[in-house]
């Protein structure tokens, strides 16, 4: 029987304070494996610009995932701009996509005519309290940078996710497309908080 062992760090509280060691070992995780693609989410740039800095002069491919137009109010993108601006000159793909673990369905749960809970979010929670909150976005990043077309759903990606802002998780995912989930696998987590 064959085996491997890799390193696995944990951060001892989970935050925004953890970014750069975070994006920094994802970027050594994916050069040891030879990974092309690293997904990264942000919400208003700030990570991006983080993952820009890590991974520049690198032949990795950093893919940026971003709320969608109207997450936290209608008909605001929360990214800054000009920091899009800036990551398009310098070829960095910024991709947008409805949370698949919620989207929709939150609608429903959260409506006080319909309420009760779904499969996909129970999903979620599930990511969420059992394992690390940044591996629920960790997942989540992955399924709409494959249903966006910019990672092949053929070879792993290194993803990482966050429990409020920044990012603290770093996984080694195979990834699928949405209608696909149960294809998609989490083969390594490389990084998380302890105490989440």
């Amino acid at each position: 029987m064959g085996y491997s062992t890799k390193k696995i760090w944990y951060f001892d509280k989970p935050g925004s304070e953890n970014t750069r060691d975070a994006l920094k070992i994802a970027k050594e995780r994916a050069e040891e494996l030879g990974i092309r693609y690293l997904i990264v989410p942000s919400t208003s740039g700030e990570t991006a610009k983080i993952a820009a800095d890590v991974v520049r002069g690198s032949e990795i491919s950093l893919i940026i995932v971003s709320h969608v137009v109207g997450f936290s109010q209608p008909g605001v993108w929360e990214f800054d701009p000009a920091t899009a601006e800036e990551l398009k000159k310098k070829k960095i793909r910024i991709v947008t996509g409805t949370h698949v673990l919620s989207g929709l369905e939150r609608a429903f749960s959260s409506s006080p005519k319909v309420g009760g809970g779904s499969r996909s979010e129970a999903v979620a929670e599930a990511f969420r309290r059992v394992i690390a909150v940044g591996l629920k976005v960790a997942v989540e990043c992955t399924l709409i940078a494959a249903d966006q077309g910019a990672v092949p759903v053929t070879e792993e990606v290194i993803a990482l996710g966050g429990t409020a802002s920044g990012v603290d998780t770093v996984c080694v995912i195979l990834p699928s497309h949405t209608n696909r989930f149960f294809d998609l696998q989490v083969r390594e987590i490389v990084a998380m908080p302890r105490d989440r």
